[in-house]
Formats: structure tokens, C-alpha cells, sequence
């Protein structure tokens, strides 16, 4: 078995990443949008139709976007049945 992958598994790879920073990039789009004004605070079951993804792909992202969007601040804010999230414009 060969430790290289075949060019067919690279373009399927590239092609998931693409599609991950595209979902990422919706989500922080929407984010920005709706921390504008100031502190928002939701649940990502009850925004899920509104950017496309499912509640746990949003999860998912939110993790990744603490990191990552810098006009942002995301904090993971309680979880009671589903984890609230608090953005505000950083």
C-alpha cells in the first residue's frame, strides 16, 4: 500500500475543503450580520434554516470560528438541551 495519495483522492479532498470553508464563510457572513448591531446570543438548532447547515455542522464551525474569525468574539455561553453561543462584533 502506497503512502501517496492518487490525484483522484486529492481533487476529492480539495473539493471537502472547499465545500467546509464555503459552509465556514456562510456562518460567519450570517454571524456578522446579525452581531452588527451588538451581543447575540443563539442556539444553532434555531438558526440552522437560516444559513443552511445542520444544528451540528454549525456546532461544528462555531469551534472553529473562536479561532479563526477575527471580527468576532464567539464564546460558547451555556448549554441547557442544546449549547447557546454569545457573538459580538470584536
Amino acid at each position: 500500500m502506497s503512502a501517496t495519495q492518487s490525484p483522484q483522492e486529492d481533487e476529492s479532498f480539495e473539493a471537502e475543503d472547499n465545500e467546509d470553508r464555503s459552509k465556514e464563510e456562510r456562518l460567519r457572513a450570517y454571524l456578522a450580520q446579525r452581531a452588527e448591531d451588538g451581543e447575540v446570543y443563539f442556539k444553532s438548532k434555531f438558526i440552522a434554516d437560516d444559513v443552511g447547515l445542520s444544528p451540528k455542522e454549525i456546532g461544528a464551525l462555531m469551534v472553529k470560528l473562536r479561532e479563526s474569525a477575527t471580527n468576532l468574539e464567539i464564546e460558547k455561553w451555556s448549554y441547557t438541551s442544546a449549547t447557546t453561543w454569545r457573538v459580538e462584533p470584536a
